[in-house]
Parts: C-alpha cells; structure tokens; sequence
C-alpha cells in the first residue's frame, strides 16, 4: 500500500474512532446523569470571571473548589470567619452540588458571625441568611438532600427556640412579628390550602415563595405532632425535620428524629403564646399541655422504628426524662389527673427510674425543688404558672388562706429562680415578670371557653375586685 493510501486508511480509523468515543461518551454522560454520579448544573448569576473559569476547565471546576475549601479551611481555624463567607459563596457556586459547603456557610452566618455583634437586630440579620441559603439556595440544588433538612430545623430549634444565645427572646418576638403579619393572628391553615380571597392568595404565595412553606405538609404535620403554634420556631423546627425525615437514608434518620421530639418537648413547654399589649404585638409563651400525649406517641412511633439499635437506647432515655418532667408539671398546673395517669405510665414504662414507694404528691415536690436549680426558663415557668393557677382556684373554693401561701410560694420560686441565674445570663434565660405572669393565668381561668365555670369565675373577680365582664361582646376577627 503506498503512503498516501496508508494514511487515509488510519484517518478514516481514526474518524471510526472518534464517532465511537463520542458515542460511548454520551451512554456514559447519560448513565452518570440517571445514577446521580455527576451534576453538569450550569452555573447561575455567577461572577463573570468564575462563569468563565468554570466553562473554560470543565472538569477542573472540583480542583478549584478544593483549593478553595482548603483556603476556606484555614480561616475557619483562624476564626476568620467573614472572610470566609465570600470564598464559600464561590464555592457553592463552583459545587453546587457539594451539601457539606452549604452546611458550613449557613452554620458560620447563624452561629459563628452572628456572635460577633452586640446588637440583636445585627445577630438577627446573621441568622436569617443562614437559614435563607440553606432554605432559598442550598435547597433549589440538593432538593433530595436530609442534611440540609435537619440544619435547618436546628437553626429554628436551637438558635431560635432555645436559649443557648443571649439574644434568643429577641430572635422569638422577631419571628413572631412576621408569622403575626403574614398570617394576621393564629394561622387558617384550611385557607391557605384552599384560597377563597385575594388577601389568600396573596398571604399562600408569600408562604411558599418567601418561607418555603406548603400548607399542606403544615396541615399534615399539625394532625401528627401538634396542636403546633406556628408563630414560633418550634413548629418550623418540626416540619423541616419531617421533610427530612420522609427523604433521608436510615444512617441520617436518627438526627431527624432527636430534631423532631426536642422540638416537640420544647413546643410542649413553652408553645403555647398569648398575645398583649394593646397592639397585641409583644408575645409571652406557656406550657401546651394539649401535646403531652402527642409528644409520647412520637417517641412510641419513633422507638418502634429501631427497636434494637443504639439510637432506640438514646430516644427512650430522653423520653424518660420528658415523664418525668411533664408529671410535676401537670400536678402543679393542677391537673392532678392528668398527672396521675402519666406517673402510673411512667412507673409501669421504666421502673427502674422511679423511686419505690413514693406518692404523685412526694415525687412532684421533689421534682419542682430539682427544677427551680436549674436554668430551663420554660420549664420554670411553667412550674411557676402552675402553682399560681392553684392559687385561683383556691380563691374560688374559699380557701383564702390555701391562696394566700400557695401565691407566696410562687413569688420564692421566682424569687429563687432568678436567684440562681447569673445578671448577665437574665436576658438569656430570665423569667416574665411575676405581674406578667399572674396576669397570663389569671386571664387564662378567667377565659369564658376554657377557663373556670362561671360560678368560680364570678367568685374570683368579685375577690380580686375586678369588673363583671361584659356581655356580648363582638368577637375578635
């Protein structure tokens, strides 16, 4: 064969070749597509020199993401953590796809800059654009992804709802300001799931839009775990954590799960919220005793999962340590009944935990004296608006004298409580005060639906010299 000839011959071998691996390539870009083993993304209102970078070495986009991470790494060290945010906004950008960048960036907003400020205003900021690009960003990519789930429920649950931060009430009555706003008082959640109005319509698009809400899955998750307060965190804490939970792979179910019933706990504490003020704009929370059965039957649910494993272990020692709170709870909130029940449960569930032939009665004052040395202010308030409900309906029965010592020991609770509590933790876990709290209860027992019967009610205003109340009132809308 001459040479030109022969060279023809590998050109048209080489062109065969060519056609091959081009073909081959596409099953495979096709297979890793459909396997989830790549993400070709392109990349959305980036920076005009990192969109070209990333077209111009393809591949090369995950090289630069690790040189970028572990620059970002090194600050994170140093504690450097605003320049961090610009070099994890990149890459994000470069790896969309790489959860671990988003749950760092939002991590360091909510939690390690947000610290950095004095001002609560400043810290709030902070914390809702951690929750924002896990929410608004990291979702809209890994919208399959449990990890992001579970940080987000964190960030409502413990940075929110808890009380780790010194500007946590703060974090409460802003969150609290703009439920009240988007859903003009206690949610309508059957509106919302079938708008009527043009104010619906409008409130639904600004639910899913702004917050990501469907209020659908509130309803679903309002039958399973709630009653649920949705003007607070503790709710929003339980509905990314059930998102979560519905998607993610069993070695990430058991932090779901703990996000779901620490919520739960938390909501039954404190979940329950009373507007005052005359602009009904500042919010004070008590106990939710209506979830107590609602919260056993989630640890059940939850325990029955994986009976036999080591997170079962850990689910069932923290449901013990909810009976055994909820019991005293309830017997100074007055419902002895209720405590009952939930004591002859606790004894028969884990007996190794409760002390032999003790009495409700002993058991609770022990538990209410254990209480007020600790730093749980929902818990403690609870416990202290308990004592004062006794207190009301001790007036009612006649018993001036039972009133009279019964409002005494809920003045040295408090008193002892906030005692106990460093001055510069107040803010942080400080309680109501008692002329706050005695107005929420007295309010409470007073209330015509769900409070005294009218006879007793009548018998404690004329004690108190408080006016008659007046009939037919045009109810609030």
């Amino acid at each position: 064969m001459n040479s030109l000839g022969y060279k023809l011959v590998l050109i048209a071998l080489a062109v065969v070749m060519l056609c091959g691996v081009f073909k081959t390539q596409q099953l495979l870009n096709h297979d890793r597509e459909a396997l989830g083993l790549t993400k070709l993304t392109p990349l959305q209102n980036a920076p005009p020199m990192l969109a070209f970078t990333t077209v111009a070495l393809g591949g090369f986009r995950g090289l630069i993401a690790n040189i970028l991470w572990i620059r970002a790494t090194e600050l994170q060290e140093q504690e450097k953590f605003f320049e961090m945010v610009q070099l994890a906004d990149w890459i994000t950008k470069l790896e969309p796809h790489y959860v671990q960048v988003w749950l760092n960036q939002a991590w360091n907003m909510a939690f390690n800059i947000s610290v950095k400020f004095a001002s609560p205003e400043d810290r709030w900021r902070w914390v809702q654009r951690g929750i924002s690009l896990l929410r608004d960003q990291g979702l809209v990519y890994n919208p399959q992804e449990a990890l992001i789930y579970r940080e987000l429920s964190w960030m409502y649950q413990c940075k929110m709802g808890g009380s780790t931060d010194d500007a946590n009430q703060f974090y409460k009555q802003a969150w609290f300001l703009e439920m009240q706003e988007l859903f003009k008082g206690k949610p309508n959640l059957d509106q919302l799931i079938n708008p009527t109005t043009p104010e619906a319509i409008q409130r639904l698009q600004i639910l899913t839009h702004k917050y990501g809400l469907n209020p659908q899955t509130m309803r679903e998750v309002d039958n399973d775990y709630g009653p649920l307060e949705w003007r607070l965190p503790d709710a929003h804490a339980i509905y990314w954590a059930e998102l979560g939970r519905r998607l993610a792979k069993p070695k990430d179910k058991e932090s779901l799960r703990r996000s779901i019933y620490q919520s739960m706990q938390q909501a039954c504490y404190g979940g329950r919220l009373t507007e005052i003020g005359k602009d009904r704009k500042t919010m004070v929370v008590g106990p939710n005793f209506d979830m107590v059965k609602k919260v056993n039957l989630a640890y059940e649910t939850l325990i029955a999962e994986e009976p036999d494993s080591g997170q079962a272990g850990s689910m069932r020692t923290s449901h013990r340590n909810f009976l055994m709170t909820i019991i005293y709870l309830l017997y100074t909130d007055g419902r002895a009944r209720d405590a009952q029940k939930w004591y002859d449960y606790t004894r028969k569930t884990y007996p190794q935990s409760m002390p032999p032939n003790c009495t409700l009665d002993v058991y609770a004052i022990e538990r209410l004296g254990v209480q007020l040395t600790g730093t749980d202010r929902n818990k403690t308030t609870a416990a202290i608006k308990g004592i004062l409900r006794q207190t009301y309906v001790a007036l009612a029965q006649d018993l001036d004298d039972k009133a009279f010592n019964l409002d005494k020991i809920a003045q040295k609770a408090w008193d002892y409580y906030e005692s106990k509590i460093p001055k510069s933790a107040d803010v942080r876990v400080g309680l109501d005060p008692m002329p706050v709290l005695k107005k929420l209860v007295l309010d409470e027992v007073l209330d015509p639906e769900t409070g005294m019967s009218p006879e007793f009610a009548a018998i404690v205003r004329s004690k108190l010299n408080l006016p008659a109340p007046t009939l037919f009132q045009r109810p609030e809308q």
